[in-house]
C-alpha cells in the first residue's frame, strides 16, 4: 500500500473541492499535485480563472486559495503500479468530510473519470454531494487538446 503524502490546499473561504484519483510518481516525489511537467491541469485552471499559470508550489497554493479552491485527492492509501490510475485497487478514501467541515466548499469537481468513479464508490454517500465529472488533464487523456479541456473546465466551474 502506497499512502498519499500531500496534505490538501484549502481555508475556510474555499467554495469548491477538485479532486484528482491519486498522486503520480511526480507528484509523490514533488510533494505537491499535478507535479509532472506534462499535466495540464495548472495551465487549465489558470486559463479558466484568467490568471497568470503558478510556477513553483508556492504560488500555486496562493493561487488556489486566492480563488477559493480547495484540492486533494479521493483516494488515501491504495496499490498502484507507477502512476497509472486504472491498476489503483485497495483504496482507502482520504476524510473529506474534514475540508467540508473547514470551508465553505457546496460544489465538488473531480478531475477525471477514475476520480469520479472513487468518490462516488468511496465517498459520495458520506459527503451527500453530486460530483461534477470534468475530463482529465493528465497528458494520458490525449484525446482532449488543451484547448479542449480549457473550453469545458469553464463550462462546468462555476463558484
Amino acid at each position: 500500500m502506497i499512502q498519499h503524502n500531500i496534505p490538501p490546499v484549502y481555508d475556510e473561504n474555499s467554495k469548491i473541492l477538485i479532486l484528482g484519483s491519486f498522486p503520480s510518481v511526480k507528484s509523490r516525489e514533488g510533494m505537491f499535485f499535478y507535479h509532472h511537467p506534462q499535466n495540464r491541469f495548472w495551465k487549465v485552471l489558470s486559463a479558466v480563472l484568467g490568471c497568470d499559470c503558478p510556477q513553483t508550489v508556492e504560488e500555486k497554493k496562493v493561487f488556489l486559495l486566492t480563488n477559493n479552491i480547495a484540492l486533494w485527492d479521493v483516494v488515501q492509501s491504495c496499490t498502484v503500479t507507477g502512476s497509472s490510475d486504472s491498476s489503483i485497487k485497495d483504496a482507502v478514501p482520504n476524510p473529506l468530510r474534514m475540508i467540508l467541515d473547514n470551508s465553505r466548499v457546496m460544489r465538488i469537481y473531480t478531475n477525471g473519470n477514475t476520480a469520479y468513479m472513487l468518490y462516488n464508490g468511496l465517498c459520495r454517500e458520506d459527503i451527500g454531494i453530486d460530483a461534477i465529472k470534468l475530463p482529465s488533464t493528465s497528458p494520458a487523456n490525449a484525446a482532449f487538446s488543451l484547448e479542449r479541456l480549457i473550453g469545458i473546465w469553464r463550462e462546468k466551474i462555476y463558484f
